[in-house]
């Protein structure tokens, strides 16, 4: 089949906005079961229209006006912003300060470009499935931290169609939550600190607190398969210097006469853990640079920009990313292990998919509404399973404003 060309877009996207994208639960995701009058037209929409046209404060009075808007134009981008306290589209008709965003969801942005000085095998936009498990380590330690730690329950992960991902958090009273407090919630979530001249990013010193005991945890499973395999960080004098030099020096020193008597990395892993828990069970003060060391080279790293500003605006799921052709597909936690970046659908083999399933002699039924002719549509493409996943979403968060307007009438009810 052949491969994406972006100057296909131009063809592709009306057909990807018309027959493939998702507007049914998009727009019930967006609107919140209208718990809130006029939510979904006080939304900003943005959108990059071809030869890189940006247009912002885009709104809409439904859903259904949205996807004809989508048909019209076929953004190469679609962007998600605030509930603003005027309709964004009209914000140029409101007295000056007046215009301000009221809610959004937190949102994180997790890019793999942050990760290069750590990872050997690509660096800038490049990917592979070695480092992709970055990826996967950061969506574990970071949502269970939300649910666990922090009591969050609607989350939405999406593979951002590139290098990286994006988590949604949609519960109602953190949609409200201020740029101070979204702020915190970062910097709870944040190890790694220090810019490309910082040697040592991770200090930990006794006692540790719970989320880093539970974090280590999460990196323990994949680290050896990622770092001292996939890597190879303590494969050759020059890349456990790197390491070592996390060390304090007195160990440092032993570890530098022992290692070159090790076959692998592996092997080199387990003396230096070893010296580490040593120290853990003299009772004297510990050391935690093996903790250190899985944490700088594997822990997520987050831009505070993106998640504390109520403003900021985040790309959409199912946009179709203009330099891969990939859809920003949701994750399916349940499997998060086995998502392949690379066998992500684009909007080239989707339409390809939607031709092969058209000539296979299915008639179409005439009295076919359109919702449910384009439904049919993208259920017999690749992209069912996302679409899927999005809609069980949905549901759930559906499932849970129901449930909370019962207990609401029963309480009242009580009085």
């Amino acid at each position: 089949m052949a491969p994406f060309e972006p100057a296909a877009l131009p063809e592709l996207l009306p057909v990807f906005y018309r027959r493939l994208f998702p507007h049914g639960p998009y727009g019930r995701w967006l609107g919140y079961g209208g718990v809130v009058k006029n939510y979904f037209q006080l939304r900003e929409f943005s959108f990059t229209l071809r030869d890189d046209v940006y247009v912002r404060f885009q709104s809409f009075g439904s859903p259904q006006e949205l996807e004809r808007e989508l048909q019209k134009i076929n953004p190469y981008k679609i962007d998600i912003g605030a509930v603003y306290s005027h309709r964004p589209n009209q914000h140029n008709t409101v007295r000056l300060g007046a215009f301000q965003p009221q809610e959004k969801e937190l949102v994180f942005d997790i890019d793999m470009t942050d990760y290069d000085d750590v990872r050997t095998c690509c660096s800038s936009a490049d990917i592979c499935s070695k480092c992709w498990t970055l990826m996967t380590i950061a969506v574990r330690v970071i949502d269970r931290a939300l649910t666990e730690d922090l009591g969050m329950r609607h989350r939405l992960w999406v593979y951002s169609g590139r290098r990286g991902v994006h988590c949604w958090v949609c519960d109602d009273a953190v949609r409200k939550w201020s740029p101070a407090l979204r702020a915190a919630t970062v910097e709870y979530l944040t190890l790694v600190k220090g810019g490309a001249d910082m040697v040592k990013k991770v200090n930990l010193s006794y006692p540790v607190h719970p989320f880093i005991r539970r974090s280590v945890a999460v990196v323990e499973k994949y680290f050896e398969e990622y770092a001292l395999v996939g890597q190879d960080i303590l494969g050759s004098p020059e890349s456990w210097a790197k390491v070592l030099a996390l060390v304090p020096e007195d160990i440092r020193e032993a570890l530098q006469g022992e290692f070159p008597r090790r076959k692998d990395s592996v092997q080199r892993w387990e003396v230096l853990r070893g010296r580490m828990e040593r120290t853990r069970g003299r009772g004297a003060a510990p050391c935690y640079a093996d903790w250190e060391i899985m944490l700088q080279f594997c822990f997520p790293r987050l831009d505070i920009n993106v998640s504390k500003g109520v403003g900021h605006l985040l790309k959409s799921p199912f946009s179709v990313h203009p330099k891969t052709g990939r859809i920003s597909v949701p994750l399916d936690l349940q499997t998060l292990d086995q998502f392949d970046p690379f066998a992500v659908p684009t909007i080239t083999s989707l339409c390809h998919e939607l031709d092969t399933a058209g000539s296979d002699g299915e008639q179409e039924d005439v009295g076919e509404t359109e919702p449910k002719r384009r439904a049919r549509d993208y259920k017999r493409t690749s992209l069912a399973p996302y679409v899927r996943v999005f809609e069980q979403f949905v549901e759930g968060m559906e499932s849970a404003r129901r449930g909370e307007r019962l207990r609401r009438s029963d309480i009242q009810g009580d009085f």
